[in-house]
């Protein structure tokens, strides 16, 4: 496996792709963004040893009305970025803002959506009853929310399963409840977390559609996904992370070399990876994103 790896970072083109461009010129300032962050872990054995980097001098920018695909293999440092920019981990070193504040302002998190990887609901609720738990804790007026419930469960089309028990749920339809919990808030700046993650090909597509829906409705989309072919079909911007470290950003077609037709073949090219010919097994160029 060769790991020769330079940062590709590509100008974002004044093309027109659905929103503004004019932060090119100054004129839109960022949703999110994180400047030189560093996140240092202490090693948890007692054989001591330095502390593992789980990020070195991450810097980069969302804007407005994108749709950002957060990309890297396992361990490259994604769901850490998640905890920083959620103010759930410190950085070392750095800065990460979201609508202009400091991430460890929790003022900063009042218009966001999160949807993490992993989720556990209590499934003897019907996700009407979750969604009304949701907006309480946001402190949703009364008057307001089961409007709100209402605008939620319409845009991921629950339908009238919502007055179901959750454990009667397909895993696609537990993924929309986690989505419309994100969106409960009606934030402008959902962070998912794995969004496709252990769905069948049908609720893929579903997923999609959700987020094409959300563009439409002038959210901003952050989201890391192992799934390539997802990702290059919604995104806007993608930002590749290797090993903790910024390998590639900007618009998926500015990122492939010669001859390259999909961003898996980016995608590898670009963290370095070269399969064994020698294996007996070969390995599958998506292993490395699963």
């Amino acid at each position: 496996m060769g790991l020769v790896v330079s940062c590709r970072v590509v100008p974002w083109p004044r093309a027109s792709t659905g929103f503004a461009f004019g932060h090119m010129s100054g004129t839109i300032k960022p949703i999110l963004s994180a400047e030189n962050l560093r996140v240092e872990y202490r090693p948890t054995s007692r054989k001591g040893g330095g502390p593992k980097v789980a990020l070195n001098g991450l810097t980069l920018a969302v804007y407005p009305g994108e749709v950002f695909g957060f990309l890297g293999p396992n361990g490259a440092g994604k769901t850490t970025t998640m905890n920083v920019l959620l103010g759930f981990t410190p950085p070392t070193s750095g800065r990460a803002t979201i609508f202009g504040s400091d991430v460890r302002d929790p003022s900063s998190r009042q218009r966001i959506g999160y949807l993490p990887e992993l989720t556990y609901y209590y499934k003897f609720l019907t996700a009407f009853e979750l969604l009304r738990f949701y907006a309480k804790i946001f402190g949703i007026p009364a008057a307001q929310r089961e409007q709100r419930i209402e605008e939620a469960i319409q845009l991921v089309e629950l339908g009238a399963a919502a007055r179901r028990p959750i454990r009667t749920y397909s895993k696609g339809m537990q993924q929309r409840v986690g989505i419309a919990q994100a969106l409960i808030n009606n934030p402008d700046l959902l962070i998912l977390d794995e969004p496709t993650s252990g769905l069948d090909p049908i609720g893929r597509m579903e997923v999609r559609r959700l987020i094409q829906r959300l563009k439409k409705e002038g959210k901003t989309v952050f989201f890391s996904s192992h799934e390539l072919g997802e990702v290059e079909t919604v995104c806007d911007r993608v930002a590749i992370l290797f090993q903790g470290e910024l390998k590639a950003l900007g618009p998926i077609a500015s990122l492939m070399s010669p001859g390259e037709t999909s961003l898996e073949q980016a995608f590898l090219r670009i963290i370095g990876f070269t399969p064994n010919e020698e294996s007996a097994c070969p390995i599958s160029p998506l292993s490395l994103a699963s």
